[in-house]
């Protein structure tokens, strides 16, 4: 291989319809698993549903439900991601390192800013609704 040439994933291979069905199933694999081994995911993504449900029977703008449950969304794409994260840290390696814990720590800090967005979102929809 020249030094130019790059490995190719197996995964990466697909191409068109075949591609698009693929993902779906990987991303369902990925839900499946972060369900699975994330006790994190598991109680986030019942906060979400309950978060949903809540924001749906609110008397509050369209616009509004949907910020509200954007943001919860986004607690569980940061989530997955510093999931992702850590799991490839630990496939690297298991043994303790200042880099591991940064990149570990990096992930749990994006996730709490995420839930300090969330908290203020719904903060000021509900008090700019109920409080004028």
């Amino acid at each position: 291989m020249s030094d130019q040439e790059q490995p190719i994933s197996e995964f990466k291979s697909k191409s068109g319809l075949r591609r698009i069905f693929s993902a779906f199933f990987y991303s369902i694999d990925g839900f499946r698993s972060a369900w699975i081994n994330e006790h994190a995911f598991r109680q986030e993504l019942v906060l979400v549903i309950v978060g949903v449900i809540v924001a749906l029977n609110l008397p509050v703008t369209a616009i509004e439900k949907l910020m509200m449950i954007s943001v919860l969304l986004l607690i569980l794409v940061v989530e997955l991601l510093n999931s992702a994260v850590e799991a490839v840290v630990d496939r690297v390696s298991l043994e303790r390192h200042t880099l591991s814990k940064n990149a570990k720590d990096f992930g749990s800090a994006a996730v709490l800013l995420t839930f300090f967005i969330a908290v203020g979102t719904w903060a000021v929809i509900l008090v700019n609704r109920f409080y004028p």
